[in-house]
């Protein structure tokens, strides 16, 4: 293994030794009383070493969000070429969510994610912008899926659009009425319902 490929792997175990440390701090202390600089210690480095990972306490909350739309992106390259658009999308969704609420990865993790969007306003607010920033590249695998140019298309860009708002829809909906449901089963109806069509008919 070439030197290039162990500093990677060192690299990345820092990485992940920084989020472990700093779930394990979030679910004793909390969010808000976790330091940068208790998550750096308790990694045994310095918190100049924790900014070259992350930008702030809050990126490191959601950095499993961010591991989610790439499970996503993955889920929804295996989908099968002929299945609709937005059914290949719903169904990697709801297929990534059900991995980590089943525990297959860190379900303690996932957990503290949900409670700490429920809970935080900047958490909340930094999962609304990584959401946001995801758009674009959400909107050109679905463009690829396509066929198309996600530049002259405006479809890709639209399902990506209504696909986040259904990841969103289904949060709002388990932090504010259905705390007792899975993430996952609500996603599914969210994203049932726009396979069914949202062109309700006016009251009459």
């Amino acid at each position: 293994m070439d030197g290039t490929s162990l500093r990677e792997r060192k690299k990345q175990r820092t990485r992940e030794a920084l989020i472990d440390a700093a779930f394990e701090l979030f679910n004793t202390k909390g969010f808000e009383a976790t330091t940068v600089d208790e998550i750096a210690d308790a990694v045994e480095v310095s918190s100049r070493t924790f900014f070259r990972y992350f930008g702030s306490k809050e990126d490191v909350a959601t950095s499993l969000q961010l591991q989610q739309f790439l499970d996503v992106y993955t889920a929804l390259e295996a989908r099968p070429a002929e299945e609709p658009v937005l059914t290949a999308l719903r169904r990697a969704c709801v297929e990534v969510l059900r991995t980590y609420e089943d525990g297959e990865t860190d379900a303690t993790q996932f957990a503290c994610v949900m409670q700490l969007v429920q809970d935080s306003p900047a958490v909340m607010a930094r999962s609304l912008e990584m959401c946001t920033e995801q758009l674009d590249e959400l909107s050109r695998r679905v463009a690829t899926r396509m066929g198309v140019d996600p530049v002259r298309d405006p479809r890709p860009k639209l399902v990506a659009s209504v696909a986040s708002a259904a990841l969103q829809v289904a949060v709002r909906a388990w932090r504010e009425t259905e705390p007792d449901e899975k993430v996952s089963d609500l996603a599914d109806r969210a994203f049932a319902l726009l396979e069914a069509g949202i062109n309700y008919p006016a009251a009459r």
